[in-house]
């Protein structure tokens, strides 16, 4: 497979040297998508054989993601990994989601934070909840973690699918495009990993108030749109049995501080 990561970054100087070295002993394709980064991530890039894309101004997550994608596919990848930059993936589970891939081909593969739910801060773990809530209704299907950005899309639902990718909708991307895909037919393979959340990590950028409101809306209007889709509630919910089922591995074990 021609497989591409796209690493979305905006003032990311502390860790993402270390993120796309580890990265790049399982995928040699590096895209990294500069999201108008201040604070020196500019030259911790520097050196590294990977394709660099730069916005003069902060656009958001979502836009940086849709134009990362759009590089790869436009060069014929067959799939593209997205990957966080703060350091709260391993990206040593690059290997696991690719097999995944290869076992489900054409399905949206999810690394879904499962083990040691206990470090999530409480207001980001009721947050995620309902985000999970909303969008596996909108999706008809149980969905385990809508929130993690770190994903293997095949290109075919890339292609299919389209998502607001405007500023307001920075973190709302990411769960349409679940939604979306879901309407054509692909419902996500989770592969589980462990939720790591360093003490001296920066403050999220994701807002829980905000931004899961934001995401809520989205998934009314979806929801409107099919009359509410019943049907996708009992779903979602195991009272009425999905066709398929989302695939669980054990997470591993902790390894140490990336």
């Amino acid at each position: 497979m021609n497989i591409a990561l796209v690493i979305p970054v905006y003032n990311e100087a502390t860790t993402i040297a270390n993120v796309i070295d580890r990265a790049r002993r399982h995928l040699e394709w590096v895209i990294v998508v500069d999201d108008g980064s201040t604070d020196g991530t500019e030259e911790q890039l520097q050196g590294f054989p990977i394709t660099v894309l730069r916005h003069s101004h902060n656009q958001g997550k979502a836009a940086s993601l849709w134009q990362g994608m759009t590089f790869a596919l436009e060069r014929q990848a067959n799939a593209v990994i997205t990957l966080d930059a703060d350091g709260q993936h391993c990206p040593e589970d690059i290997p696991r989601l690719v097999a995944a891939s290869q076992q489900h081909p054409g399905k949206l593969i999810i690394a879904a934070r499962l083990g040691r739910r206990a470090q999530v801060p409480g207001l980001r773990r009721f947050a995620q909840g309902m985000a999970n809530f909303w969008i596996s209704w909108a999706a008809g299907y149980p969905i385990q973690d809508t929130q993690s950005g770190f994903r293997l899309y095949p290109a075919e639902v890339l292609r299919k699918v389209t998502a607001a990718r405007d500023r307001q909708h920075g973190f709302v991307f990411e769960s349409e495009i679940l939604i979306e895909a879901a309407r054509q037919g692909c419902y996500p393979v989770a592969v589980a990993i462990e939720a790591i959340y360093h003490r001296q990590a920066r403050t999220s950028y994701y807002r829980p108030l905000i931004d899961t409101l934001r995401i809520i809306r989205m998934v009314a209007w979806k929801l409107a749109s099919r009359g509410f889709y019943l049907q996708g509630l009992l779903r979602s919910t195991g009272i009425l049995a999905c066709h398929e089922l989302s695939v669980q591995e054990k997470p591993r074990a902790e390894k140490g501080s990336p």
